[in-house]
């Protein structure tokens, strides 16, 4: 009987530890599921957070690429202006020239006394005698003319 009742509480045990591997292995299975599903909650997080970091960076771009277009097209626009610019100024330099030519030649020629050693300048505020109004360069039409200068034809050939 001994023999029967040791057989019978080895089943027992074998039972009660097939129970508790079974249990154990259920609880194991839940608890990886489980994991597995929060792996790809996290997963899909990362990928929308990716996502959405994206469509901020696209953004951005798009926005650096017009800021670049607009700052490149000012100053396209202020080159031109610049250049505008310096063709005035050698106008200008080069009228100014031509006039302290006229004023010096009329200082020189016409100014004094043939006698003194001493020229001294035109007076250009009081009235010009007959035969010095041709001399005189604030009598000449074409100096009284206003400076133009443009961008359409300052690099013409």
């Amino acid at each position: 009987m001994a023999t029967s009742s040791g057989s019978s509480a080895t089943q027992i045990n074998s039972g009660s530890e097939e129970a508790l591997m079974d249990e154990r292995k259920r609880k194991r299975m839940i608890s990886n599921r489980e994991s597995a599903r929060r792996s790809r909650m996290r997963k899909q997080k990362h990928l929308d957070d990716l996502m959405t970091q994206l469509t901020q960076l696209q953004k951005q771009n798009h926005e650096i690429i017009t800021n670049i277009n607009f700052t490149t097209q000012h100053l396209l626009n202020v080159e031109s202006e610049n250049s505008v610019l310096r063709a005035q100024l050698n106008e200008l330099t080069h009228r100014l020239q031509s006039l302290n030519e006229i004023i010096s030649f009329l200082n020189d020629d016409h100014g004094g006394d043939d006698d003194d050693d001493d020229k001294t300048s035109i007076d250009f505020t009081q009235p010009a005698v007959a035969d010095n109004i041709f001399l005189n360069p604030f009598h000449l039409a074409y100096l009284n003319q206003p400076i133009m200068a443009s961008a359409d034809n300052t690099f013409q050939y």
